[in-house]
């Protein structure tokens, strides 16, 4: 019965594991929902951003900000955001699978490549990686402020102002739905937004008070922030999907691996009883 014994151990320890994953389950949806409804809450300034930048950039304005203006790469630079823990399926790798392929293809034509680090996946990853890592943050918890970014972000800016890389991506997952999550990189700067039919239709511009320079300057900036920030806050929600999705996949495992070693304890168990009645038959028939 030593086998039966074994088995019997196992299935404990696989129920356990089972009650695990299931209680881990039911915390990722519920901080799924509340995850959404940042993502959902954040969009509304999101998309009024993006449309008064997407004006000024097709405007006719006196002053061209930095972030408008097209540049020869020479180096470039990602922003990179991932979880800072694991146990979400392969929403970290799907992403770091998407970055190193574009890393490869500048590598290809001689772009060297800094990389800022959002989650303590992608710093652990993109060190090990050989990347050249310039900034990180991690650590955001799940309701993450646009003021935890705020110090990562800046560091890319200034880089892109001192000449030091001449584009910066964004690369992020998208929520799609519960089951998808599709990883995404985007280029930040120069900031590349499709003219709006409101634009093509007449020429326009905003009317700046004291003067344009110090108000492009910050919204432009703020901007740069807000795409940042939303993709932590998409990202958030990604997370919590995908940890909700493998956490039930894992607990159905554990539930279709104990009923197979069950099939397999009862077995053997029947095995041990009819060896037994065996053994007292012999028995009883050589007295």
């Amino acid at each position: 019965m030593s086998v039966a014994k074994e088995i019997r151990t196992k299935i404990r320890s696989i129920e356990n594991t089972q009650k695990i994953t299931s209680a881990m389950e039911m915390v990722a949806a519920s901080k799924m929902r509340r995850a959404q409804d940042r993502m959902h809450a954040a969009r509304p300034y999101a998309e009024i951003i993006t449309t008064v930048v997407s004006h000024m950039k097709h405007g006719t304005l006196e002053y061209k900000h930095p972030f408008v203006v097209d540049r020869e790469p020479s180096v470039v630079g990602y922003i990179v955001i991932s979880t800072d823990r694991g146990l979400c399926g392969g929403l970290n790798i799907n992403l770091f699978r998407s970055v190193v392929d574009a890393i490869a293809d500048w590598d290809s034509k001689g772009i060297k490549l800094e990389v800022g680090a959002i989650g303590k996946k992608a710093l652990g990853f993109f060190r090990g990686f050989g990347a050249n890592v310039v900034c990180e943050t991690s650590q955001l918890g799940d309701a993450p402020t646009i003021t935890d970014l705020i110090g990562a972000v800046k560091v890319m800016l200034d880089a892109y102002y001192d000449n030091r890389i001449d584009r910066l991506y964004l690369a992020s997952n998208r929520f799609v739905n519960t089951m998808t999550q599709q990883p995404v990189i985007e280029q930040l700067i120069p900031i590349h937004i499709p003219k709006p039919i409101e634009v093509l239709a007449h020429h326009w511009d905003y009317i700046y008070e004291p003067e344009s320079t110090g108000v492009v300057n910050a919204l432009m900036e703020r901007y740069v922030e807000s795409v940042v920030y939303r993709g932590v806050i998409e990202n958030n929600a990604c997370e919590q999907s995908a940890r909700m999705v493998a956490m039930k996949a894992a607990t159905d495992n554990a539930g279709n691996l104990i009923d197979e070693l069950n099939l397999i304890y009862n077995k053997a168990r029947q095995a041990a009883i009819t060896q037994e009645i065996s053994e007292i038959v012999g028995g009883a028939d050589a007295v």
